[in-house]
């Protein structure tokens, strides 16, 4: 398996963590919803790695999915806390569109990560949210399809 600590996506990861550790130092000690808020914040970041360490160590489509989908709902919930800190009078509000920027540079990233998912590698999903296009919740697979469950890992 590559080493996914020295992929582009999961420095891009450590960097917004690494930045948004910075901002959200500047916040007033006293101040206890963005102490709250801070945790939060603090907290996608680490969701966002420790779910890309999740994808790069399975094989499995549906689960690699299942991890990339949480991932984005992290981004995205940082992406719009913006808002919420401005709201809440943040002094330092400002600052914080740095991590907007490096944001939309992980989604980009993501993008090209997601697309290569081998789709081949997949046990059908009974709800049928993380199948590959095409393949229903009722997918019969056959012996053969699993194959790949012997080959060691080449995927991302």
């Amino acid at each position: 398996m590559k080493n996914y600590l020295q992929t582009p996506i999961y420095k891009k990861s450590e960097e917004i963590f690494e930045t948004l550790k910075a901002i959200t130092d500047l916040f007033p000690e006293d101040d206890l919803i963005l102490s709250d808020l801070k945790g939060q914040l603090l907290g996608d970041a680490m969701l966002i790695q420790a779910k890309l360490t999740g994808a790069f160590g399975v094989k499995l489509y549906d689960i690699k999915m299942e991890n990339a989908t949480l991932i984005r709902k992290a981004a995205r919930d940082l992406m719009v806390s913006y808002h919420t800190l401005k709201m809440l009078g943040f002094e330092e509000v400002e600052y914080f569109k740095i991590i907007r920027l490096q944001i939309e540079e992980f989604r980009l990233l993501f993008v090209e990560w997601v697309g290569r998912f081998n789709q081949k590698h997949f046990i059908t999903d009974s709800w049928s949210l993380f199948n590959p296009p095409g393949i229903a919740h009722d997918y019969k697979q056959q012996d053969e399809e699993l194959d790949f469950l012997d080959e060691e890992d080449t995927d991302c």
